[in-house]
């Protein structure tokens, strides 16, 4: 697998899907303005593999998919949500009580909670991500959490290959959050740039998990 060629190959939709084509980044941050909810709908088109990148056209349909988006991240991030209220709720609660020693034991008690909870999150996102595609192209909730047909794509694809493209992933959206962190601290126009970013980020990201996925062959 050549993640480089991936980035590369993001990159180029991204700017395709905007650079020149004013009328339709015009659309993408009006989208992003709306909640962002279309913009999520849109993403969904580019999950399906659509190339070139599609046009911003039948909002009513672009709305619809982006509530069902926000639905399956709903239902994946409650995992974690029970957790972190069991977890850091009661680390907290022990914290309050005014005891010294139960208050060491509640600081151990959160640390521990957060290092499970990033364990949770890293394997919920190693499905999830999978899961998003297959629910992109077949338009069915369900075949976001059809846990043995993502295992199955995941191990077409390769777990060490899989968990490297993730790595590289992260990698590249820690140096644009880096960039875009420099932007914004320029007054005002900083924020602005950003916003009119949101949407070519949001592209480079969903196109490089689209190519990851058809990697399998799937």
């Amino acid at each position: 697998m050549d993640f480089g060629t991936m980035i590369g190959e993001s990159f180029a939709y991204a700017k395709d899907a905007v650079w020149e084509k004013w009328n339709r980044w015009l659309m993408l941050i009006i989208a992003t303005i709306l909640l962002g909810i279309p913009l999520m709908g849109y993403i969904m088109k580019v999950l399906r593999g659509t190339k070139p990148a599609p046009e911003v056209e039948d909002w009513g349909t672009l709305f619809v998919d982006g509530i069902k988006y926000i639905i399956v991240k709903i239902i994946y991030a409650i995992p974690l949500i029970i957790v972190g209220f069991l977890v850091l709720g009661a680390a907290f609660m022990t914290a309050m009580s005014g005891n010294v020693a139960a208050m060491a034991g509640a600081i151990a008690g959160m640390i521990a909670g957060v290092l499970i909870i990033l364990i949770l999150a890293i394997i919920i996102a190693l499905f999830e991500i999978i899961g998003m595609v297959r629910f992109a192209r077949t338009g069915s909730i369900g075949e976001a959490f059809n846990f043995t047909a993502i295992l199955a794509t995941i191990g077409k694809i390769g777990w060490v290959s899989y968990i490297i493209a993730l790595i590289v992933f992260l990698v590249v959206a820690f140096v644009i959050g880096i960039i875009i962190a420099i932007i914004t601290m320029i007054p005002i126009l900083g924020w602005i740039i950003y916003f009119c970013l949101i949407a070519p980020m949001a592209i480079f990201f969903a196109r490089y998990i689209c190519l990851l996925y058809d990697s399998a062959g799937a």
